[in-house]
């Protein structure tokens, strides 16, 4: 069996009785650092072997790691939050489904869901962007997002977000809700609302540090 095992976005009292059962008595865990991984494991005592699966390999070795979780249970987790959710794991669920090897993913933590929570926007039907493209195509994709009407959820790194925002405020107008969450339950986290214009303004003056989430409100009938 697969199991795919959330881990705490910061707070590393942020996993769940059952997520640390599993982890122990797998035979195996892909990860994408081990280095990373090896202090969430080391906190909770967990001895299991760790392997390497990342975004750089999980092309080639995603068809024989379900291979192997056919033959005894392993786990995926991901350097913070649920496996898949904007980090790898979804070819190896996929292979492993496709060779009929089943896959549990146990319930946990993902960042988008307190940001969006905490950004005060409505939550009733939200949209998950993930990551907007680098470069080819990310103007075409914000203009897309701007006619949605739903709350937007992003994920960016700090080093992009007073572009990023100056972006979406080019696009979506000034005054448009926002909100930026970022370092969640970690000691310095920080959530930060007004419009798409002030956070830009804010963000350029004050540099960003930490795993960033976005959240934007819908367009407006």
């Amino acid at each position: 069996m697969l199991y795919v095992v959330p881990t705490p976005v910061g707070n590393l009292e942020d996993i769940t009785l059952r997520a640390i059962k599993v982890l122990k008595k797998v035979s195996l865990i892909l990860c994408e650092d081990t280095r990373t991984s090896s202090v969430l494991l080391n906190h909770y005592d967990i001895h299991t072997p760790l392997r390497s699966h990342h975004k750089f390999n999980e092309h080639e070795t995603s068809k024989e790691m379900a291979y192997l979780a056919g033959t005894q249970d392993i786990a995926l987790i991901s350097d913070a939050g649920t496996p898949c959710i904007s980090d790898p794991g979804f070819m190896l669920v996929r292979a492993c489904v496709e060779a009929g090897v089943e896959v549990q993913c146990l319930p946990g933590p993902t960042a988008m869901v307190p940001a969006l929570v905490n950004s005060s926007l409505p939550n009733d039907r939200f949209y998950f962007e993930g990551f907007l493209p680098q470069k080819k195509g990310r103007q075409t994709r914000i203009r897309e997002l701007a006619e949605l009407k739903h709350t937007i959820i992003i994920y960016e790194s700090p080093f992009r977000l007073p572009k990023t925002l100056q972006q979406l405020a080019d696009v979506m107008g000034n005054d448009r809700p926002a909100s930026v969450c970022r370092e969640i339950s970690k000691i310095h986290e920080e959530t930060r609302r007004g419009t798409l214009r002030e956070l830009a303004d804010y963000y350029r003056e004050i540099a960003p540090k930490g795993e960033i989430v976005l959240v934007v409100g819908g367009k407006e009938d």
